[in-house]
C-alpha cells in the first residue's frame, strides 16, 4: 500500500530539474522541505516495510489546554489543523480511488474535534469581551472559520 502511495506521489511530485541521485538523497531525509507545493498534501516520507507496528499517533488538544494559548497561537494552530486536515482527506481520496484502506482513519476526528473546540474557546472568549459591538464582530468571524 505504501508502496504504492510513494509511487504515486512520485509520478505527481516528479521534477525535471532535479537529477535522480539529488531526489533519492532528497526521500531519504526526514526534515525535507517538499520541492513542489503539493507534496504537502500527501505523507511520502512513510517506511514501505510491513513489519513495523503503524505509528501511533497523538490524542487532539483539550479545551482547557486551548483555554491557555493566545489569540495568536490559536489562529496558528488553527491553519496547522486545517493543513493537517487536508493533508489526511487528500490522502484518503487517493487510496480510496487506488481502492486501498486508509490508515488510522481516527486522525481526521482527533482533528475535527481539535478544531471544533478551538472554535468553542474562541466563542467562549466573544462572550465575556464586554463590548456587545466586539462580541458580534469576533463570533461572525468564529462562524466564518
Amino acid at each position: 500500500m505504501l508502496a504504492l502511495s510513494r509511487t504515486l506521489a512520485r509520478r505527481l511530485f516528479s521534477t525535471a530539474a532535479a537529477p535522480e541521485g539529488a531526489a533519492a538523497a532528497a526521500s531519504t531525509s526526514l526534515a525535507r522541505k517538499p520541492q513542489n507545493p503539493l507534496e504537502e498534501f500527501f505523507e511520502v516520507e512513510r517506511s514501505t516495510q510491513d513489519d513495523q507496528p503503524a505509528p501511533h499517533y497523538g490524542r487532539g488538544w483539550k479545551a482547557s489546554e486551548l483555554r491557555l494559548k493566545s489569540w495568536d497561537d490559536l489562529h496558528k494552530l488553527w491553519y496547522v489543523l486545517l493543513k493537517e486536515k487536508n493533508m489526511l482527506m487528500s490522502q484518503r481520496q487517493m487510496l480510496a480511488s487506488e481502492s486501498m484502506r486508509f490508515p488510522n482513519p481516527e486522525r481526521i476526528s482527533k482533528v475535527r474535534r481539535s478544531m471544533c473546540r478551538i472554535k468553542h474557546v474562541l466563542t467562549e472568549r466573544a462572550i465575556a469581551d464586554p463590548d456587545p459591538r466586539r462580541t458580534a464582530e469576533m463570533k461572525r468571524m468564529i462562524n466564518a472559520m
